[in-house]
């Protein structure tokens, strides 16, 4: 194979803490104020990226961001010294802290969106990182995610890089979270599928009446422009407002696609059976045969596929073309979704290994497998030219543990984000994380 898909997966950072500030996202609010482990956090997410390293994918590591985000305390208005700012912040407005202080940044299916080169006008591989408009605390992350996604993929002539999308509300982007890619190989054209939860300038659409839709029809469409897409081979599709309202914040939560192959819920989609047709066809005239595996609501529910994170798994390309499905451990403990998983594989059809990762740290936060990712479909060319810093392998693996180790805190609650040394604690850590990456200088405090 010439091109392959890379996962480079969030580093969870050292203020990882539970401070509910999702709404839409079940997991998140439900265990709000609960004690969080930033350390085992971290550990948990290399050993799922080092064990798929060693099955043979390609993978990668994200850099976490710079918490608290003085930065942003400061625009609204705290004032004083770094400690000063925080003490005050975590007087007059405590809430305002937490989403400052948020790790949200290790959901990296949220960080961009990613068109590789086979599919854009100009050949090279597109990045456009989310504005996450919808959360304040996640709102703040596009300028720090641009700096680190240049510092890795840095070859102008591979790659493109743009600014966010408009911060405004009809603009909404969540990123990869809603998006994914079919093909009949990765350095082939393949179909784009870009999935929306409400379009902010028609009222033909309908919308759902408890959470927020998130990702909007027209930031998706300015995603497509600005990476050069072909219109042929492009599909939209909304989200059922009905399961946004039952805790399907994002696509991902509901379907995961790789390759020629989607996993979906029977409820995914509006309109669904046109949209499954609509990507079958695009994805035959790209050469591709598309596979859509429907699991039945009558199987697994929808409040089952929330509870367990089903479909906020990974699906992986093995060298003998089948897939192995990554889950979290709330799959395997969730009776009717662990039997339908075992059903699956058993059933001769392209899903035939499943692989279970204990994740809880996350997943107690609304984050699975899936979240914890950014597939980037590369050449071996471009593969070549990403920063090989970030590529996991045996010396990073050791190194970065023990960075967990030597940096990071086994008990985080909310009381502890008003603690000035955690910020202190923060900086040393990426200061030092910024060399074992050679990233060079991509947070604020580096710049003075």
């Amino acid at each position: 194979m010439s091109a392959f898909e890379a996962n480079f997966d969030g580093l969870v950072g050292p203020t990882h803490n539970y401070a509910g500030l999702s709404f839409g996202n079940v997991a998140s609010t439900g265990n709000q104020n609960a004690v969080a482990n930033p350390k085992q956090a971290a550990l948990q997410g290399l050993v799922k990226m080092k064990t798929l390293h060693d099955l043979g994918f390609k993978q990668g590591v994200l850099a976490p961001h710079e918490r608290p985000n003085v930065a942003a305390l400061r625009q609204i208005g705290f004032t004083g010294t770094d400690a000063q700012v925080i003490a005050r912040a975590a007087k007059e407005a405590p809430a305002i802290l937490a989403a400052c202080s948020s790790a949200s940044t290790m959901w990296t299916a949220n960080a961009a969106t990613v068109s590789p080169s086979a599919d854009t006008a100009d050949r090279r591989v597109h990045f456009t990182p989310a504005n996450l408009n919808n959360k304040f605390h996640r709102s703040v992350e596009h300028p720090t995610t641009g700096r680190i996604l240049k510092a890795m993929f840095a070859d102008e002539a591979r790659f493109a890089h743009h600014m966010a999308l408009p911060a405004q509300m009809h603009f909404g982007d969540e990123g990869a979270a809603n998006h994914t890619r079919f093909c009949h190989e990765y350095d082939q054209p393949g179909v784009e599928f870009f999935v929306f939860g409400q379009a902010a300038f028609d009222s033909r659409y309908p919308k759902p009446a408890k959470f927020p839709a998130r990702q909007t029809l027209e930031a998706s469409q300015a995603v497509a422009r600005l990476h050069g897409l072909r219109d042929e081979l492009v599909v939209y599709a909304q989200q059922d407002p009905d399961t946004i309202d039952a805790g399907v914040f994002h696509n991902d939560v509901i379907s995961v696609g790789n390759r020629n192959v989607l996993f979906h819920h029977e409820k995914s989609f509006v309109n669904q059976a046109q949209v499954l047709a609509e990507l079958d066809r695009k994805l035959a005239a790209a050469g591709g045969k598309f596979v859509a595996i429907e699991v039945p609501d009558a199987e697994v529910s929808v409040a089952e596929a929330v509870k367990s994170y089903l479909f906020n798994s990974q699906l992986l390309s093995k060298a003998d073309g089948k897939l192995i499905i990554v889950v979290p451990d709330e799959c395997r403990v969730t009776e009717r979704v662990w039997t339908y998983l075992n059903k699956l594989v058993n059933s001769g059809g392209p899903i035939d290994e499943i692989k279970v990762f204990d994740l809880k740290q996350s997943m107690q936060n609304g984050g699975g497998p899936a979240c914890l990712r950014l597939r980037v479909a590369l050449s071996e060319a471009e593969l070549a030219a990403v920063n090989p810093a970030v590529l996991m392998n045996d010396q990073l693996f050791a190194t970065l543990n023990a960075w967990v180790n030597k940096h990071y805190r086994d008990r985080l609650e909310a009381a502890d984000l008003a603690d000035p040394s955690l910020l202190t604690e923060c900086r040393t850590a990426l200061d030092e994380l910024t060399q074992i990456l050679k990233l060079g200088s991509v947070y604020p405090f580096q710049f003075c």
